[in-house]
Formats: structure tokens, C-alpha cells, sequence
């Protein structure tokens, strides 16, 4: 399907994220659409940036569809996807308009990759591409660099560290999926797991962090990327929230409660929408990865990015830009499955380093 001349929506382009995402595009020189559901607010940011606004809620159908007339790519920005992944990939698929989306939600890329979704998407001329940010870009891309120097790997352990706090659409997600636990990847089969199911030290280069496993995008897409059977995830975190993690095995029922969650929400909804400019400036975010096989034939590579919302909106840009290039490919697909192991080293501040495995611990 030909995107040339064809225009980028930004749906949820008035959300924290979606923001960032919109400067971005306007930086390189793009005139994105914006859309979402509040008119108000995204006329507003249309204004600002002299831009052209279609707001559409999600559950009208004919609305989103004259919100796509004439658009090659969307960039799906509001959350939580569980939610609002569907009712725009069916829109993206009755346009024959490529998806994108910046989700972290593993059901949610399970969705999209199951063989019937991607083929009704490969029919239609169609590239379902979620996790477009951080995750998965980065982390997916460090995936594959890995399984690209050890092809024989089983098992892939991933890491990552850095953080400048939550946007609200971000802890809102969390929120919502606080009962379910962990998940680690076994036989190929997505595997549910306690919450904090296992910690370990990583040396992230510049010192060794604690970690603890969680259930992040990379159990789903990381095994579509590689074939890898065998995917844990940690993430770098306090020992008060590590503790808070496995209260969670105890009391998510009760923090899953109507009551409990709208509670929860309203804390969110009050406190701040994001980090500011000068947090995301000054912060940076690590990642680790480790694949071995089952001869013991071990390899090991780090990855330095920018911050975790800034890294979002340069590669969210950057994959629609291939896109309109004409570099989608129909059908569902990882990041590195699109654009190939080394797209997160075309994004500026991204680092990449393999390290000699003698020099670290043990797994």
C-alpha cells in the first residue's frame, strides 16, 4: 500500500506523552493531524502548533474513520491500550492505514500478534506495529542484537534502569493491571508469575543495580523478534517498592476492588502529568541483555538511551517517518522485526556496547 503524499495522525496527541510525541514531529519538519476523544484540548494544541485537528472519540466509528481520510500512519498515544487498541486497529484496518502505538501491555501485543489479527492486517494491506516507545523499541532492538550474535540462544534475560517518575496515562496502566501479577516467557508459552517473582545484581556499566523481575512488553514481543523460548525481564527498583511488589501478591484483590481503584486514580489524576523538560534532560536509561544457549555459549550487551518518554517520542517519529517512506511492512511486526536490530542506534543519545563475558558475574 503506497503512503506517499499521505498524512501521520496522532490520537491522544493532547495526553502527556502524545505531546511529546507532536513536538517531535513538528521538529523534523512533519504536519501531523491531531486527534482524540476531548475536542477542546486538542484543537487547543492543534492552534499552538498550527495544525489541523479531527477530534473523534473512539467508540465512533464513523468519526475515526473521517479522522484517517487521507492518512498513511497513525501513532496511537492514548492509554491504557487494553482499552483503546481496538477499536483503532480496526479503524487503521477498514482505512488501510498503518498502526503504530506506544504500548508496554503484553495482552495487548499478544492481541495484535495472534495469527488471525496480523492476517486480517496483512490482508488489508496493513503494518500493526505497537510498542513503538519505550518499551519496546529499545529493549526489542537490544533483544535481536543479541540472538543476532548468538543465534543458538534458548534463553534471554533482559534488564533496564533509569526513570524520571510516571505519566499519568503510565501509572494509570499499572493501576489497572496490579492484580495480575508477574509473567516470564517458558517453552514459548507466556507464563504468569508472583509479582517481584525473582532478584538478582546486574552491572549496568557504570555500577550494579538490584533488580526484580516484571511483566514487560519484552515477554511477548522479544520471543516474536527472536524465537527465544525462554524471556525474563527486571527492572531496577528501591527496596520499598520491591517490598510493595510482593504486598501486591497478597492485597491486589483488594487493590483491584471499583473502590480501591478509583481511589488509586484519583491520586494519579492529581498529582503532575509527567515529568518536566528539565527531569527528562537530565536523566538517561540503561539497558542490559544476556542470552546464552544450551552448550553454554553466553553473550552480553548494554544500551544506553535517552530518557524513557523522550526515547518515545523520537522513535515513535522516526518508524512513522519509515513509514511514510514506504517502509512498512503489512502483517503485525516488532520494532526490530521492522526496521532491523540496529534502528534504536539511529536515534540520537543511544549507545550500544557488547562486553566480553568473562568480565561480568556469573547469571
Amino acid at each position: 500500500m503506497s503512503v506517499s503524499g499521505a498524512a501521520l495522525l496522532i490520537y491522544g496527541a493532547n495526553g502527556y506523552t502524545g505531546r511529546l510525541i507532536v513536538r517531535q514531529a513538528v521538529a523534523r519538519g512533519l504536519r501531523p493531524i491531531l486527534s482524540g476523544r476531548n475536542a477542546a484540548e486538542v484543537g487547543a494544541l492543534a492552534r499552538e502548533h498550527g495544525l489541523e485537528s479531527r477530534p473523534a472519540s473512539l467508540d465512533d466509528a464513523g468519526a475515526l474513520d473521517a479522522a484517517l481520510a487521507g492518512c498513511g500512519v497513525v501513532i496511537h498515544a492514548a492509554g491504557p491500550f487494553s482499552r483503546t487498541s481496538t477499536p483503532m486497529v480496526d479503524a487503521c484496518i477498514r482505512n488501510q492505514v498503518h498502526y503504530l502505538d506506544i504500548t508496554g501491555e503484553i495482552a495487548v501485543l499478544e492481541t495484535l500478534a495472534s495469527k488471525a489479527r496480523s492476517a486480517e492486517a496483512r490482508d488489508a494491506g496493513v503494518m500493526l506495529l505497537p510498542g513503538s516507545g519505550f518499551d519496546v523499541v529499545p529493549s526489542d532492538c537490544l533483544a535481536a542484537h543479541l540472538h543476532r550474535r548468538l543465534p543458538s540462544a534458548t534463553w534471554l534475560t533482559l534488564a533496564f534502569a533509569g526513570g524520571t517518575g510516571l505519566s499519568r496515562g503510565t501509572a494509570t496502566t499499572m493501576v489497572e493491571n496490579i492484580r495480575r501479577g508477574g509473567a516470564v516467557r517458558r517453552g514459548g508459552k507466556i507464563t504468569r508469575v508472583p509479582a517481584a517473582w525473582k532478584q538478582r545484581d546486574i552491572d549496568f556499566g557504570d555500577r550494579v543495580r538490584h533488580v526484580v523481575t516484571l511483566p514487560w512488553g519484552d515477554v511477548s514481543t522479544a520471543f516474536h523478534s527472536t524465537g527465544i523460548p525462554n524471556i525474563d525481564v527486571y527492572t531496577a527498583a528501591p527496596a520499598s517498592a520491591v517490598r510493595g511488589m510482593i504486598l501486591s501478591r497478597y492485597l491486589g484483590w483488594l487493590l483491584a476492588t471499583p473502590p480501591a481503584q478509583s481511589f488509586l486514580k484519583g491520586r494519579i489524576q492529581a498529582g503532575a502529568p509527567g515529568p518536566s523538560d528539565r527531569q527528562r534532560a537530565g536523566a538517561a536509561a540503561q539497558l542490559w541483555g544476556e542470552a546464552w544457549d544450551d552448550d553454554g555459549r553466553r553473550v552480553l550487551s548494554r544500551l544506553r538511551t535517552a530518557d524513557g518518554y523522550t526515547l518515545t517520542a523520537l522513535t515513535s517519529v522516526a518508524a512513522a517517518e519509515k513509514v511514510l517512506a514506504g517502509g512498512a511492512k503489512p502483517g503485525f511486526q516488532t520494532p526490530s522485526l521492522a526496521f532491523g536490530a540496529d534502528f534504536i542506534l539511529e536515534i540520537a543519545g543511544s549507545e550500544r556496547e557488547d562486553v566480553t563475558v568473562s568480565a561480568e558475574a556469573s547469571r
